[in-house]
């Protein structure tokens, strides 16, 4: 790894990065700013347009329910027609990108963030991620979680509770621990 690339640089890469840097700490105070003050608002609020620009890398209207906790938030990119219920958990430490029309249900956790297994290497502190790709009209039931690196194709089903630890491809159904294809389905 070039050593010359910052702690973000390498974060959003994928390679290990110290979280506690100053650049990285600033950026998570920042959106933790913009999130508590988008957690204090209700639907219809004109605070809310305002918000989240400023909060989400690309936000095309999404509508997203309060509470809505992020990492650092500049690394989401939602297409146009999005919905996001209550309580959806994004950590962006690698881009997410979701797709238009894309439906996202309570307590859905999409998650990029990942530690080293063994604790020697967890106590020296390093992180690393991977990115998350959510395609167009894809539905995800509440309270399923989408681990780091995986892309879900256009059109799928996560069902509600999945724990979805590999791709899915587009208009499959997944559900389950971890998330597989339902024995009586086609899709």
């Amino acid at each position: 790894m070039d050593a010359r690339l910052s702690e973000c640089d390498k974060m959003l890469s994928g390679a290990p990065y110290d979280p506690a840097c100053p650049e990285l700490v600033a950026l998570r105070r920042r959106a933790q700013g913009l999130m508590r003050a988008y957690n204090q608002t209700i639907d219809g609020d004109a605070a809310r347009a305002c918000l989240l620009p400023q909060l989400l890398g690309t936000w095309n209207d999404a509508v997203i329910r309060a509470p809505f906790h992020v990492d650092y938030g500049c690394h989401i990119h939602f297409g146009p027609g999005c919905f996001v219920n209550f309580n959806a958990v994004i950590l962006d430490v690698c881009e997410v990108r979701i797709g238009a029309r894309t439906q996202i249900g309570p307590n859905v956790q999409i998650l990029t963030a990942d530690h080293p297994r063994d604790g020697a290497s967890r106590a020296a502190g390093l992180e690393w991620g991977k990115p998350v790709g959510i395609g167009a009209d894809v539905w995800i039931g509440g309270g399923a979680i989408i681990l780091p690196g995986v892309s879900i194709g256009d059109g799928a089903i996560i069902g509600a509770g999945a724990v979805v630890t590999r791709d899915v491809a587009p208009g499959a159904t997944v559900v389950g621990n971890p998330a597989r294809r339902p024995e009586n389905t086609q899709g």
